[in-house]
């Protein structure tokens, strides 16, 4: 187990490293003056020198980049151009906002996605059956954009029941909630009903039905219980992807988080920002899968970490 954990470990140092040169790279390509941009068009050309100095563009590429990977060992990703305070620090402040809409979507996700695939899997070929099929195929497809907008326009703007973005109470948080869970739902129904329908005819649950225990507890404690494996993976790994998705979401909604500030920022080429909002997506990321990596060993001890 130590040395599987040492591994990956250093693997994910490797992931992190990737990400934060792909944004490096990435938004140093990007036409335009970064110092222009921040300044805006009534800077002088002695203000736009002096901040390109500041910023350190006017180094070479090489050299840029070899400050840059200092300061982010460090954790040092200096103050925001446009906030005029810590990056790093901004970015921690919103990432709490991020964490409760992701954490409300995994709930919504994976609820609804395993009891829907629940019942899928008990009524297969049914009525029931080809209704979940069909929602969890519509839930998949749709970007969620879209859906975000649908939904402020039906259930904010015609029907007043929830608001249509912001931070605060219940209702600015289910619409976002349920955009951002609506891909998870879809994975987990098709998880769940495949996994059961490949458990339920096997022998120990025959062997469970012949000893007469009900058909709630047969599937709930023997069928679920083994198939679940997949379904842990899954959720692990989509966890990272609502820190990630939550960027489209927080966006249409309004809603005051990571995502949001990423997209502010980009859009304003706060270079400090970005890089320390990408890094702490993909910290969580990384994090999350190795804890699920751990978890296989104690859901089925059949698995061996390390081999």
């Amino acid at each position: 187990m130590t040395a599987y954990l040492i591994r990956r470990t250093l693997f994910a140092v490797f992931v992190l490293w990737g990400a934060v040169t792909i944004v490096f790279l990435v938004l140093r390509l990007v036409p335009g003056d970064p110092a222009l941009l921040i300044l805006g068009s009534d800077a002088t050309p002695v203000e736009i020198a002096e901040l390109r100095e500041q910023m350190g563009l006017n180094q070479p590429m090489l050299v840029q980049y070899g400050i840059y990977l200092a300061d982010v060992a460090r954790f040092d990703f200096g103050d925001s151009y446009r906030y005029h305070a810590d990056a790093m620090g901004l970015v921690l402040d919103r990432f709490p906002l991020t964490l409760q809409l992701a954490v409300v979507a995994m709930v919504i996700g994976m609820v609804l996605g395993i009891a829907l695939g629940v019942v899928g899997a008990l009524r297969v070929n049914r009525l029931a059956d080809r209704i979940v099929s069909v929602f969890a195929l519509l839930a998949q497809s749709m970007p969620s954009f879209w859906i975000g907008i649908m939904f402020i326009l039906v259930f904010a703007r015609q029907l007043h029941i929830f608001a249509s973005g912001g931070h605060g109470g219940l209702d600015k948080l289910i619409m976002p909630g349920i955009t951002l869970a609506l891909p998870l739902i879809a994975i987990q129904i098709r998880l769940t009903r495949s996994g059961l329908l490949d458990v339920v005819h096997e022998n120990y649950i025959q062997t469970a039905r012949a000893k007469g225990l009900s058909e709630r507890v047969v599937i709930f404690l023997h069928a679920i219980r083994n198939a679940i494996i997949p379904i842990v993976t899954v959720a692990g790994l989509e966890f990272g992807k609502l820190l990630g998705g939550a960027v489209i979401v927080e966006t249409v909604f309004s809603w005051p988080g990571v995502g949001r500030l990423l997209i502010d920022s980009i859009s304003a080429r706060d270079y400090n920002v970005v890089q320390a909002s990408i890094l702490l997506i993909a910290g969580g990321f990384v994090l999350i899968n190795l804890v699920v990596d751990v978890l296989y060993g104690y859901l089925d001890p059949r698995i061996r970490l390390g081999r």
